[in-house]
């Protein structure tokens, strides 16, 4: 049974586009869009197959575009406050709205995607979306609001630069010009940019939202919920009722955790069960954000992500890592683990490693270390490179999310309308039989709910040590994995090695007493220690005291990581 939550994040727009050579730079006729009805229920099936549990669709709220939908009421975006012909799925132009790009039948739009949910659903997968809470498109205008809402910004007091209920903030007097577009009063830019002259780099495209703090006196107003509050929390309400299961809320950090405490309190409120997920990049906030705010993950990049990608790409010593879930504090089970991201350079890019494999045995460590969520960037199981400028996105190791584009290594396997491994090479069909392996192992219960041990502290003269990290997980009250129906319950341990030099050897793990004394075992207790299937290794019958020293001999793999299993009956 799958109890680890495994996401995969994919852009509808660029997954399912199967347009052989898209131009540079070129118009959604030129370059084609994947459409949320090429989301087929096979395809959705292999996804399962790979192991994941949570889609996370990406920019399905309606945003700010080139393309002229004017037959439909719905206008252009005007081209200076654009980055990209297709423009940024987080330069929301319609918060109650869908993409009209992703639809076949642009006024069914969101029929289909309900229809999309429904067949999620069906494969026993659950659904994220964005929520994107910190700012809009400079267009921002809500045609699909429900009745009696009112829109943001339609009742703001312009005059002054803050009021406690506008929804956005003004700069009084100054006219805002990026190009041929004007506003008047300018309004303050997206990434806190309280200026009429934000500068290329800045999220110009965008406006801040007003959550009721004055970041000019350095003070907040809470009381009475300001108006902000209750118009974003009932988008949430919305969006919920559609049927989704959870939010990856972006930029989480640049909207006060007051305001998360509240909303999402009174959605989950209305709905149980449903996900929030904070992108946060500031460590000494995780616990507001996790305690306070109610948020049930948070990204860990300051973390895991960066200190991985050091091990990676500039040879770090693997003792770092346990430096990870130190400075967390027992929060390690809240945070969602990636090595990629939309936001991030692909592995196989120059700026990255260059070579998809050097990746896998940090996400082995990302999807084995803790009980938290683990996420895989739709193409990294193929070893998508991301080789070149797209158009507004440069040649910089991203898959751009602002062009009318593709994904050329998903689109090997997936195209006219069918998957099929076999137009992968054999490489990338390993790499993705590795990244499967990953998802399910990671996933098994009771494992996916046991407990963590650092082994690292204890094998300090161990050869190649700087490369190599290890460490158990444990589960007391295990069903007998070789035998589920026997009913025989007792301890399950596996032993982990993980090594980021790829080399297919065996290195012995010490198990130190301490951690044999956690676990409750005694010293004259026998253990049968094998490798999982499909994993490299050889049996090995040993006493406690043998863990103790020399150890347990794991052979890493050329996938960079090994798992050794034994069970104890109580």
């Amino acid at each position: 049974m799958q109890s680890k939550i495994i996401i995969y994040q994919l852009l509808p727009r660029l997954y399912t586009n199967t347009r052989v050579k898209p131009v540079f730079n070129g118009t959604i006729i030129q370059n084609g869009c994947g459409k949320l009805n090429d989301l087929t229920g096979p395809l959705l099936m292999e996804l399962s197959k790979l192991g994941v549990t949570h889609i996370w669709l990406t920019g399905i709220i309606r945003h700010a575009t080139s393309t002229d939908y004017s037959r439909y009421g719905l206008e252009p975006s005007h081209p200076d406050i654009l980055k990209g012909l297709a423009g940024s799925p987080y330069a929301i132009k319609d918060y109650y709205d869908i993409d009209p790009d992703l639809a076949f039948r642009v006024p069914e739009r969101m029929d289909e995607f309900i229809s999309l949910i429904d067949r999620i659903h069906s494969m026993r997968l659950k659904v994220i979306i964005d929520f994107i809470p910190n700012h809009v498109s400079r267009d921002y205008r809500s045609l699909q609001k429900p009745p009696g809402i009112s829109d943001l910004g339609e009742k703001d007091d312009q005059t002054p630069g803050f009021h406690r209920d506008n929804n956005f903030y003004y700069i009084p007097g100054e006219t805002l010009r990026i190009g041929s577009y004007s506003e008047y009063p300018a309004r303050a830019t997206g990434n806190d940019v309280f200026s009429s002259t934000p500068s290329k780099t800045d999220w110009y495209e965008t406006i801040k939202i007003n959550y009721g703090i004055d970041y000019e006196k350095g003070t907040d107003d809470f009381s009475p919920v300001p108006d902000t509050w209750i118009k974003m929390t009932d988008i949430l309400l919305y969006w919920a009722s559609k049927g989704i299961d959870g939010f990856r809320c972006d930029m989480a950090g640049m909207v006060p955790v007051s305001f998360w405490e509240y909303a999402i309190r009174i959605v989950k409120k209305a709905y149980p069960e449903i996900l929030f997920v904070a992108e946060l990049y500031e460590p000494a906030r995780y616990r507001d954000y996790l305690e306070t705010g109610g948020f049930d993950y948070l990204y860990d990049k300051a973390g895991f992500y960066d200190t991985l990608r050091s091990v990676i790409s500039n040879g770090t010593s693997t003792s770092q890592i346990s430096r990870i879930w130190q400075s967390l504090e027992g929060m390690d089970d809240q945070m969602l683990r990636f090595m990629e991201n939309h936001d991030e350079q692909r592995i196989a890019s120059t700026y990255f490693a260059g070579d998809p494999w050097k990746g896998l045995p940090a996400m082995a460590l990302a999807a084995f270390m803790n009980r938290g969520p683990v996420l895989i960037h739709a193409g990294q199981e193929v070893g998508e490179p991301a080789i070149g400028a797209q158009g507004f996105s440069g040649d910089d190791g991203r898959t751009s999310i602002f062009d009318y584009s593709v994904i050329p290594e998903i689109q090997k396997w997936y195209s006219d309308g069918s998957c099929n491994e076999l137009r992968l090479s054999a490489v990338q069909r390993q790499l993705r039989q590795e990244y499967a392996g990953i998802c399910h192992l990671s996933g098994s219960w009771p494992i996916s709910k046991g407990a963590f041990y650092d082994l690292m502290w204890a094998n300090e003269e161990i050869p190649c040590r700087d490369l190599i990290f290890a460490f158990l997980r444990y589960h007391p009250d295990s069903p007998d994995p070789v035998n589920p129906d026997s009913h025989t319950r007792g301890l399950l341990i596996w032993i982990i090695a993980i090594r980021f030099d790829h080399a297919n050897q065996e290195v012995n793990i010490r198990i130190p007493m301490h951690a044999l004394e956690t676990m409750g075992l005694t010293t004259d207790q026998r253990f049968n220690f094998e490798p999982l299937s499909n994993l490299p290794g050889e049996k090995q019958n040993l006493l406690v005291s043998q863990l103790n020293s020399p150890g347990v001999r794991i052979t890493t793999g050329y996938a960079g990581y090994g798992i050794v299993q034994a069970f104890f009956p109580w």
